[in-house]
């Protein structure tokens, strides 16, 4: 697993953290989140509430969340690496949630804030794409990226949905499946194409100039059509659709390539060209 380990400031406390570029997501170390929310004084006493904690949740029928939760070497403070327990964003969330600490309550309304909204957009999807024109737009992106954008999202829903379809559950398939469309149209998968950018946690979409934003809706929308023709049963089968699906806009690419005479796979970002928006005004989708 490749990872990088950083160490992020938590009201002064520190709180060890590692990114895992293939999975492209943080994981925090738990144990230095309980110590922070429920103040105890030494490491060794935040794994033993920690322990209970745990204890609890499993008998609250949190059984998933703890299976998901992993352990990873991070450096502790006698310098060396040992293992600790460690949870993506979601799950830190969801284990700050269960702990009962004033320094959490900030965090505690603003997931209440998030799921009230995300329940709003579940009975309206439009507003998922409204919110997301309001959001690109205070950003500074202009009205005809948006529209690409907000074309390839709805583009990557009917890819998801198409393999959620053929038998694809896990996430980690699915990061499987972009890699090989990505690489068969591009050269690159998904991780390599944003070292290119110079990107980390990044959306890669988000900074794909427009020519190269084109070129990757093209590689799924092909790849939901033929998914959809060849009706695919295995990963393996779902892995050859999407390199068929890559290989057919690799074919558009190329073309492009003859004529403007030079890749379009570029270092520039589409956020390097963003207008200011002090005084931008928000507008709405009709």
């Amino acid at each position: 697993m490749t990872q990088q380990n950083a160490i992020q400031l938590f009201e002064g406390s520190q709180v060890r953290m590692a990114w895992n570029e293939e999975e492209e997501k943080y994981y925090f170390s738990i144990v230095d989140v309980v110590q922070i929310l429920t103040e105890q004084p030494t490491p060794r006493k935040a794994s033993t509430y920690w322990a209970v904690l745990k204890k609890r949740l499993k008998e609250e029928g949190a059984d998933e969340l703890l299976t998901n939760c992993k352990q990873l070497k991070m450096p502790a403070a006698d310098g060396k690496n040992y293992k600790t327990d460690v949870a993506d964003l979601e799950q830190t969330l969801r284990i700050i949630q269960s702990i009962p600490s004033k320094k959490a309550e900030p965090i505690k309304q603003w997931l209440s804030e998030v799921g009230a909204q995300r329940i709003d957009q579940m009975i309206d999807p439009e507003l998922t794409f409204q919110m997301a024109v309001e959001d690109y737009r205070r950003q500074g992106y202009s009205d005809k990226w948006i529209e690409n954008r907000l074309k390839s999202i709805r583009t990557r829903k009917e890819l998801t949905d198409e393999w959620e379809r053929s038998g694809v559950k896990e996430q980690k398939d699915f990061a499987i499946l972009t890699n090989i469309l990505t690489k068969a149209w591009s050269g690159m998968t998904t991780g390599e194409y944003k070292r290119y950018k110079g990107l980390t946690k990044e959306n890669l979409r988000d900074n794909m100039t427009t020519l190269e934003l084109a070129l990757n809706t093209l590689a799924e929308a092909a790849t939901t059509e033929i998914s959809r023709n060849r009706n695919p049963k295995t990963m393996k089968e779902n892995k050859q659709v999407a390199q068929s699906g890559g290989k057919a806009a690799k074919v558009a690419r190329e073309e492009v390539e003859k004529q403007i005479g030079h890749s379009v796979i570029s270092r520039e970002r589409a956020s390097d060209y963003l207008l200011p928006t002090e005084d931008a005004e928000v507008k709405k989708i009709e």
